[in-house]
């Protein structure tokens, strides 16, 4: 089964070339690269996940880590592939707080999506990078039908 996750990346610094990464070591590409503007970027993917006895495990190419602690990384500048960049960054966002019950209701209403929001800019006014903290964790934003609209709830 995949599961369908959204990365909301607050107002990075202009100018700066990120995505998120398939592959590890040195046989990895960045998919959807994006170029900030200063504004909030998005990013949206898919992982597998495999039910273990002690919980859930996530796999595919977009994951990094070991069970337990799994991610995926953000791309930034030079290792998103942008040339003469001023930096070469990643930026580590943890795959953790998911649990079963949110997998169950996952799968109860088609559409939903994992979504979280991590701060773009660091300290030194640069691109954000090694492991979000603090990471507020991962919400499922569900999709609710009322009549013949959508509305989109975050629970």
């Amino acid at each position: 089964m995949e599961i369908a996750f959204h990365i909301q990346l607050i107002a990075p610094p202009s100018g700066v070339l990120f995505g998120v990464q398939k592959g590890s070591g040195s046989a990895y590409v960045t998919l959807d690269p994006q170029m900030s503007e200063g504004g909030d970027m998005h990013f949206s993917f898919a992982v597998k996940i495999k039910e273990l006895a002690e919980g859930i495990d996530f796999q595919g190419p977009l994951v990094q880590g070991k069970p337990g602690e799994r991610f995926v990384y953000l791309d930034i500048g030079a290792y998103a592939g942008q040339m003469n960049a001023l930096w070469s960054r990643r930026l580590k966002v943890p795959l953790r707080g998911i649990s079963r019950e949110m997998i169950a209701e996952y799968r109860a209403d088609e559409g939903s999506v994992f979504e979280t929001i991590v701060p773009g800019k660091a300290k030194d006014g640069g691109p954000n990078c090694a492991t979000v903290k603090p990471f507020a964790g991962w919400s499922l934003r569900k999709r609710a039908r009322f009549g013949d609209e959508t509305k989109n709830d975050v629970v």
